[in-house]
């Protein structure tokens, strides 16, 4: 089977933690960003969409919500 997660976090700590993740649905995705927001520099927070588009990913279009 393969693997079946959407949405890829990476992202920086206050303390300088690195954080790797992967959530299946946006749901997930805003459930973790939600319980680990006092723990992450929000300005370091990196979203990768593996279903995301070609011409979306070639344009830089990358507003998750």
């Amino acid at each position: 089977m393969g693997n079946t997660c959407r949405y890829v976090v990476n992202a920086l700590g206050k303390g300088g933690e690195t954080y790797y993740t992967q959530c299946k649905d946006k749901h997930e995705l805003k459930r973790w960003i939600h319980e680990n927001k006092e723990k992450l520099n929000m300005q370091e927070l990196k979203i990768t969409d593996k279903n995301q588009s070609f011409l979306l990913k070639l344009l830089g279009l990358n507003k998750i919500f």
